[in-house]
């Protein structure tokens, strides 16, 4: 059974209460995880607050020494994480693959990047009165930081948040999904070889965000990190509020995929497939709303359906798969109730539209209006492709700036006029041209507007947002 990780000890939760971990694909049963009690959750916070004191001392290059062997034990046992983030989520085993890879990209970037985080410097006389004073930055550590991890991309958040937090001196509060936590629990124990200090990462398990909750209004934390559901996010953020603890959320999101009537439809069909359909269509920046021009809508939906037809469903463990299932079987019976919700409005199922268990076939909707839900704030968590036609690219834009949602967008045109118009009108965090709007580097700072959440993540920006602004006045030095 695995346990938490609180201090330097493994334990069990304190009242002795556990979640089964299962495989979607087959329920077959794969482990047990604590169920976390607020005496836990305090716990861990008590434990990392002591720990951080003398973590904040370690200087950064040798932070980031333990998190590069951190880095090369995952390499080690690279198979056997795949292997269990494959079984536990329900993805693709060759997504798990890619997954456990992003390790080496994502967190020597930071290493790299935390090495050569310099502070700024106001020199002498730039303001009168200051002609003898220099004014100096140093980034310190914010404290105790929990990191809420979703389960669509276990590992590839992970890499976004914790070795950000350690790097700047910060102490660790781990809490997976209660779906997969497993891979994140070898990720702490490889940790713990690496060299991190128990304490400095710690690990809490619990189901229906109790144990988030518990520690959100913890007043030694510090910080807040969570992707999650923008309902979580609310509730989290009004937590935090309480003693002005800091939060950075990632968020839903219902993003407006635009194929102009100059664009490439072929192209168009091909950033379709990875842009809605990678991971079972569990992607929060996935393309989700299609608003397609009239003059190629047809042909856009001929082409769509004769590609899906040559992208069957396989059970995860499956090398050719490049479909699996959902994160549960409640996850697809959602998606079946959305996608019923839209045809009673008026919409039509033209491919797919069948759930088995936990598999949810890829699914197309068309005859989609701008004034049904899922053209605004139904965001379909799963591999469903729903069509709106339109006429004028400004109508284009009014329909994909009607949600509250906000966090990515696209468009695929010719004309770069049309493209950068576009992507100067999209109400949202990040717009990509010529391409699906799934896309996400490490080094880009990635956050949404609106509903979609608060601060960005990334190279170029987490180090900041995991740390916190001093200056320092040499006051009359010269």
């Amino acid at each position: 059974m695995a346990k938490n990780l609180i201090g330097s000890s493994w334990c069990d939760a304190s009242d002795g209460k556990t979640i089964t971990i299962t495989n979607p694909a087959n329920n077959e049963v794969i482990d047990t995880v604590p169920e976390s009690t607020k005496l836990d959750c305090d716990r861990a916070v008590e434990a990392a607050k002591i720990a951080q004191k003398e973590w904040a001392n370690v200087p950064i290059h040798e932070r980031a020494a333990k998190l590069m062997k951190f880095v090369s034990l995952v390499e080690r046992d690279k198979d056997s994480l795949a292997k269990l983030l494959s079984d536990e989520t329900g993805k693709p085993i060759t997504e798990a693959i890619a997954e456990i890879a992003n390790v080496s990209i994502g967190v020597p970037s930071f290493c790299e990047r935390a090495k050569h985080e310099y502070g700024s410097v106001i020199p002498a006389g730039q303001e009168k009165g200051n002609e003898k004073t220099i004014q100096y930055t140093i980034q310190a550590p914010l404290g105790v930081v929990v990191a809420v991890i979703p389960f669509n991309f276990p590992s590839d958040l992970f890499c976004q948040k914790v070795p950000a937090a350690l790097l700047m001196g910060n102490a660790v509060v781990l809490k997976p999904s209660a779906h997969n936590p497993l891979t994140l629990t070898k990720y702490t124990e490889l940790l713990l070889e690496a060299g991190i200090p128990g304490g400095v990462i710690n690990l809490i398990n619990g189901s229906g965000g109790f144990a988030v909750q518990a520690m959100a209004e913890n007043p030694d934390v510090n910080l807040v990190t969570l992707t999650g559901s923008t309902i979580a996010g609310a509730e989290t953020m009004a937590k935090c509020a309480k003693n002005i603890t800091h939060v950075t959320l990632e968020l839903g999101g219902n993003d407006a995929f635009i194929l102009h009537k100059d664009g490439d439809v072929d192209l168009a069909i091909k950033e379709t497939i990875w842009g809605r359909l990678y991971n079972t269509g569990q992607v929060c920046c996935a393309s989700k709303r299609f608003l397609i021009h009239k003059d190629v809508k047809e042909e856009f939906v001929t082409k769509l359906m004769e590609t899906l037809k040559g992208i069957p469903v396989r059970m995860p463990s499956n090398p050719e798969a490049r479909i699996g299932c959902l994160i549960s079987e409640d996850a697809a019976k959602k998606v079946e109730e959305q996608v019923n919700t839209t045809v009673n409005e008026g919409a039509r199922v033209v491919f797919g539209g069948r759930r088995k268990g936990a598999f949810y076939e890829p699914t197309i909707l068309v005859d989609v209006t701008k004034n049904m839900e899922v053209a605004k704030d139904m965001e379909i968590f799963g591999p469903v492709i729903s069509i709106i036609e339109y006429e004028d690219i400004d109508e284009a834009i009014a329909i994909a700036n009607q949600s509250s949602y906000g966090l990515c967008g696209c468009i695929i045109s010719e004309n770069q006029k049309t493209c950068q118009y576009v992507a100067n009108k999209l109400e949202c965090g990040g717009v990509i041209i010529n391409g699906a709007s799934f896309f996400r580097s490490f080094e880009m700072p990635f956050g949404g507007w609106k509903h979609s959440g608060i601060g960005n993540e990334g190279v170029m920006s987490t180090l900041h947002e995991m740390s916190r602004t001093k200056t320092i006045i040499l006051k009359n030095i010269l």
